[in-house]
């Protein structure tokens, strides 16, 4: 179990043990939610962002033939210079 004190002005300090399990950083963005059973419950949004673009690219890089490394400077390149690779 962890405590937070409420200030004067509203904030709280997330205790060391909730940062770790959640990730959070400085800078992090934190959702405050209440479910169905009126609790509320704490996430880390930038983990979630992270997730939800992991999950929107799965399998884009197949799809592009990116398959190494060599392949993301081939298309890096494309993308700079408007032209296929000389590789």
């Amino acid at each position: 179990m962890n405590l937070a004190r409420v200030s004067e002005n509203g904030q709280i300090t997330l205790p060391l043990e909730i940062r770790r399990l959640l990730g959070v950083k400085s800078g992090d963005k934190v959702l405050f939610v209440q479910n169905q059973n009126g609790e509320v419950v704490l996430s880390n949004v930038s983990a979630q962002a992270i997730r939800k673009a992991q999950t929107a690219f799965v399998g884009a890089a197949e799809a592009m033939e990116v398959h190494n490394e060599d392949d993301v400077l081939k298309l890096v390149e494309q993308v700079r210079y408007g032209r296929e690779s000389k590789q």
